[in-house]
């Protein structure tokens, strides 16, 4: 009997020691709980970028293409940035805007050599210096005119009145190349007895019995064309798409004049050049982006 009492005291005991460690474990928890800052349901939201104006400058045959890409640019993505006035201008023009000491964060050329005198001058990072399309130098007439085929020689022979652009515009500059390869350029001193893809097109005079019209813009060289002004006009392919009013009637060979590549940089001035960059890169990877410049008659490089 008395063993049994024994045993239901211990048992009691034990019991009310086990509760007694829960109802302490249970108290020190909810302690701990107290102490520990609540997490936040949400992350907070990571604060708006500031916003960024670029200035771009950019070869004047890019006009139309270019406006869509800065559209399409800020749709995917990057609203905070935005583009001011972007100066369209020949790439001879933009260099002396540049020397003149107006501001830009971003250049593009349409040839090689503006952008190596952009370069040379100062006016961009050549390490961000980047060979953007390429284009073809084409000879358009006013639509319907019933032209066809229309060829160097063609011009040689004094069949058809023509206008180029003038020095200042690569355009001008390839045109100039390849008339050269059949007697109607004559180049300078400097490059006697070149033609074609080893001249510059520029410091030279058109041969006796030759006398062009003469425009400081591509834009304008091809408005010549579809006015009616001139028979044939010397001018990119893109311009075809971007101005209308005018067809192709001859396609000038590859082989008479320079490669014709847009390179891009940032400018040495640049005050955003980390998102000049960016939309630099977006320019040239960004599907969105190359379906806009292959719409406008522009091919990546």
């Amino acid at each position: 009997m008395k063993k049994k009492r024994m045993r239901g005291v211990l048992a009691a005991a034990f019991a009310f020691a086990l509760a007694g460690a829960f109802a302490l474990a249970g108290c020190s928890g909810t302690e701990q709980a107290a102490e520990e800052p609540q997490q936040p349901a949400q992350e907070q939201q990571s604060e708006p970028q500031e916003a960024v104006e670029l200035q771009v400058f950019a070869a004047n045959s890019l006009s139309k293409a270019m406006e869509e890409v800065q559209a399409a640019y800020i749709a995917d993505g990057h609203e905070s940035v935005s583009f001011t006035d972007t100066q369209y201008k020949s790439s001879g023009e933009l260099n002396e805007m540049l020397g003149a000491g107006s501001y830009a964060d971003l250049l593009i050329s349409a040839s090689k050599g503006s952008m190596d005198t952009a370069e040379e001058e100062g006016y961009t990072d050549a390490a961000t210096r980047v060979d953007m399309f390429v284009n073809d130098l084409v000879i358009v007439a006013k639509e319907g005119s019933g032209l066809s085929d229309v060829a160097l020689e063609d011009i040689a022979d004094g069949t058809y009145t023509f206008c180029v652009g003038d020095e200042s515009v690569p355009a001008g500059n390839y045109a100039c190349q390849a008339l050269s390869t059949v007697g109607v350029y004559v180049p300078g001193a400097d490059e006697e007895g070149k033609t074609g893809k080893d001249i510059s097109g520029k410091g030279g005079t058109f041969a006796e019995g030759y006398s062009p019209v003469l425009d400081t813009s591509v834009g304008n060289v091809c408005k010549h064309a579809q006015s009616g002004d001139v028979d044939v006009a010397f001018v990119y392919t893109s311009d075809v798409y971007r101005f209308g009013g005018v067809e192709i009637v001859g396609t000038v060979p590859g082989d008479t004049h320079k490669n014709i590549v847009y390179p891009g940089a940032v400018t040495s001035i640049s005050e955003h050049p980390e998102e000049t960059q960016e939309f630099l890169d977006w320019c040239l990877t960004s599907e969105k982006a190359q379906e806009i410049w292959q719409n406008w008659g522009f091919e990546l490089a």
